[in-house]
């Protein structure tokens, strides 16, 4: 079996530090824990103070249904695949060859590049991706990740001989 180069998955604390989602998810946090705080030194609880408790939840269950959805995914590149392992309970391993990408591409907001966290979209002509790229959010350090793709995508088609070739149709006039 090939020499994995890299092994990752979405980040959960990348997430939480480098998207507005995260950012919230954290302050619904801190004020759920510190207005918990404050309600259970009141009594009686009066007012508003029963949202508290309700926030802080809020913000636990936000937390731990991204924590298992990062968890549910690892990306594993080696020198000619990209790797997929998929799930916690039912796993399944896929695979998309890197002489068959044809494109890999890197979104990030500006709150992303803070953190430097990206989202990696890969369109290739296999299976994986016949209908939509595969999309790798909540990357760290995904420009790194995304220069190191490519240069194993094109060491990949030297390797194996094969060239991208774009064919584009064109009509020079309207049908008769």
């Amino acid at each position: 079996m090939p020499q994995a180069i890299d092994r990752f998955r979405s980040s959960t604390l990348g997430w939480l530090r480098g998207t507005l989602a995260g950012w919230g998810t954290v302050v619904l946090l801190l004020a759920g824990v510190v207005g918990t705080i404050w309600a259970l030194a009141q009594r009686p609880v009066t007012g508003w103070a029963w949202l508290f408790p309700i926030a802080l939840v809020a913000a636990l269950l936000v937390l731990l249904a991204k924590w298992f959805e990062n968890l549910a995914t690892a990306y594993e590149v080696t020198q000619d695949r990209l790797i997929l392992h998929r799930g916690i309970f039912l796993k399944s391993i896929d695979e998309i060859e890197l002489y068959r990408v044809k494109d890999v591409r890197i979104d990030f907001s500006i709150v992303n590049q803070i953190a430097d966290l990206g989202t990696i979209s890969i369109t290739s002509s296999d299976e994986t991706t016949r209908d939509a790229p595969l999309v790798i959010r909540d990357v760290e350090r995904a420009r790194a990740r995304r220069e190191t793709l490519r240069g194993l995508v094109n060491a990949a088609r030297r390797e194996r001989g094969v060239r991208e070739i774009d064919m584009v149709h064109e009509d020079f006039g309207e049908p008769t």
